[in-house]
């Protein structure tokens, strides 16, 4: 896996003019709200940073955001005590990340999940759409009822991708599917209300759904909790999530938030950090679904073949999956 995005490094990089060594490692994350410990994207991130820490023996230091007013209080502290590279997670860091990494143009700063064009900026994407098709393939040849849910954080484009690319593999294997969507909320706080989450969830069974997607940070921790309660089926999001309800979480739409992290701790310890924008699909096994000993049962041989088919059509380019964010639309 680290070879595979370095390579892809190589070949993403816009600009490098500028991103430079730092003269002393001194790592730094600074986590999304919702905090390290969501079971989901921003402890994807803290798992990426652990792994550096436990093999390289580097300490980093963290910040968990409580409020978005930290946001570029907490950036400019770490970059004026000599932080380098700084990881924002989250695309909401993205206004105050550009502030601060312009005053600091000797800094390396890195920011997951949108682009900040500067030339000590390494800008990290995902291709979420891919992932999510195939999970929502497998939902819709779990579904008994033919009805399957999605329930998503914050109302935003990025989320509306992961539903978009769920709900085209759904229907691409069962054209009739009914497909039910809802959105936790409008501000930062839709990341972290678990009992909205469940709420919507439960909604959504009461309509018929028997297998439910989040993509919803923390909050997704109460629909798979809802889902599971019911003897339904849930899908977790980013980090590998088949473990909180072993039996009723199908699988897990991960997105290698960690590894992008460690690779970009590993970079800057190499002296080969580089600024610049790449994106992380399938073809990358920067986003996937996970099987482990604790859904391995659930997945027929037929679910797994038509997976792994998919996959490679989405690779080999014969499948194409709409990404939301390219014109702000849905077409399934």
């Amino acid at each position: 896996m680290k070879h595979v995005l370095a390579g892809l490094l190589a070949a993403c990089v816009l600009s490098t003019a500028g991103a430079g060594v730092a003269a002393e490692l001194k790592p730094a994350v600074i986590f999304d709200l919702g905090g390290k410990f969501d079971k989901s994207f921003n402890e994807a991130a803290f798992n990426g940073a652990e792994r550096f820490k436990t093999e390289t023996g580097t300490a980093y230091r963290e910040f968990e955001m409580q409020n978005e007013t930290q946001r570029e209080q907490v950036l400019r502290r770490f970059a004026r005590d000599g932080n380098s590279p700084i990881i924002a997670v989250g695309f909401a860091q993205q206004a105050a990340l550009t502030n601060v990494a312009k005053e600091y143009p000797d800094l390396q700063f890195a920011i997951i999940d949108t682009v900040v064009d500067l030339p000590n900026v390494r800008s990290i994407l995902f291709k979420e759409e891919e992932g999510s098709y195939i999970v929502g393939l497998l939902a819709a040849m779990q579904s008994k009822t033919g009805t399957v849910g999605f329930v998503g954080g914050m109302d935003i484009p990025l989320i509306r991708n992961f539903a978009c690319g769920y709900k085209g593999g759904i229907l691409a294997t069962k054209a009739d599917a009914k497909y039910l969507e809802n959105m936790t909320g409008t501000t930062a706080s839709a990341w972290n209300d678990p009992v909205r989450g469940g709420e919507l969830a439960r909604s959504q069974m009461d309509q018929g759904a028997d297998v439910v997607f989040h993509a919803a940070g923390a909050t997704g921790v109460g629909v798979l909790q809802a889902v599971a309660d019911a003897g339904k089926f849930g899908i977790g999001v980013d980090s590998n999530q088949n473990m909180l309800h072993p039996g009723h979480v199908l699988t897990s739409m991960v997105k290698r938030v960690d590894v992008a992290v460690y690779q970009t701790f590993a970079d800057a310890k190499d002296g080969k950090f580089t600024a610049g924008t790449q994106t992380l699909g399938l073809k990358e096994d920067g986003v996937g679904y996970a099987v482990d000993d604790n859904n391995k049962a659930l997945l027929t041989p037929e679910m797994l073949a038509a997976a792994e088919k998919a996959k490679a059509d989405i690779i080999a380019g014969t499948t194409k999956v709409h990404n939301y964010n390219t014109d702000n639309a849905c077409p399934y």
